[in-house]
């Protein structure tokens, strides 16, 4: 190819929907959902809402992925930004653009959801030049995901210093920042290789793989003592099916990241890691909204289904 397609075109947007990375929607959207769920939000702003929280996750993502061609070249040559097919300024324009529908919808709810967008988005502008150090990609990027829950509990009313005094929106905070910088640093396993060669001083990379899975899983426990904590006073039904089974899939992460020694064999541990993220975030919503259950298990199938078949399957 010598020209890369350009938004007005249809193949533009079949190679954006692969940048978008789908099969990790569900992210964001069970992060946001906790927050929804502890809110008081009704049927149709909670509809909308989630649907907005899902697809923030790939529209955040193609931001981030067309600042880092460089090292995707190396780790994911098949992604479209990386085969030219498409265009990083494109992308960023128009990933930018549905960031910012995304916030009208929240800022129409309530204009207060405009504090954490903004923020979030500012955190995924400057992610990637805080990811070339080991202290920052981690803690940053958790701290954009960790604004979701606070986001979705103000879609139900109040303001920001409202949504910090509330309990269950702290430690529904902790959760998700502790079990998602969990998820980036086992992620980073997979790229040893190119962010060395492309000066991404990771913390697997400064400190190697044995200390890079033990600060995930110091992480990953702080984040589960908080999601226990949350969900304790849930009443009992199927939601804690799907939450301890977020709690084995991240704990088994932590045990298949520890063999690893080559970056094409972390692949089993990441998928896992995403999985338990994924459920153990979707069952804190139902325990604190029951009523959410039918809806949250057809989201984690999906999700399933879409990390199975997803284009590469070393890459995630």
């Amino acid at each position: 190819m010598t020209e890369a397609y350009r938004p007005w075109v249809v193949p533009f947007w079949t190679r954006y929907w692969t940048t978008l990375r789908p099969y990790l929607f569900a992210v964001s959207g069970s992060a946001g959902l906790v927050g929804l769920a502890a809110s008081g939000a009704g049927r149709g702003a909670l509809t909308g809402s989630t649907l907005v929280f899902l697809v923030a996750y790939g529209l955040g993502q193609a931001v981030t992925d067309a600042d880092q061609t460089d090292t995707d070249a190396i780790s994911a040559p098949y992604r479209p930004l990386v085969r030219g097919e498409v265009r990083p300024a494109d992308v960023r324009i128009v990933s930018l653009v549905g960031l910012a529908g995304c916030g009208t919808w929240l800022a129409v709810l309530n204009p207060w959801t405009l504090v954490p967008t903004v923020l979030a988005v500012a955190g995924l502008v400057t992610y990637t030049s805080l990811k070339r150090r080991w202290w920052g990609g981690p803690p940053w990027n958790s701290a954009i995901v960790a604004l979701l829950p606070v986001t979705g509990w103000l879609v139900g009313g109040g303001d920001p210093l409202d949504a910090l005094a509330a309990g269950r929106v702290r430690l529904a905070m902790v959760s998700v920042f502790g079990t998602y910088a969990a998820f980036v640093l086992l992620g980073y396993l997979k790229d040893m290789a190119a962010d060395r060669l492309t000066g991404y001083e990771t913390v697997p990379v400064r400190f190697g793989r044995g200390r890079a899975v033990v600060l995930s899983a110091v992480f990953a426990g702080f984040g589960l003592l908080a999601s226990l904590w949350l969900v304790l006073d849930g009443a009992r039904g199927p939601w804690v099916v799907v939450w301890s089974a977020g709690v084995v899939l991240i704990a088994r992460a932590h045990a298949l990241a520890a063999g690893v020694r080559r970056d094409e064999d972390a692949y089993p541990a990441i998928v896992s890691v995403v999985l338990g993220f994924t459920l153990l975030h979707f069952g804190e919503a139902c325990a604190l909204r029951p009523s959410l259950f039918p809806a949250a298990l057809l989201l984690a199938l999906g999700s399933l289904v879409l990390l199975v078949d997803r284009p590469v399957q070393r890459q995630i």
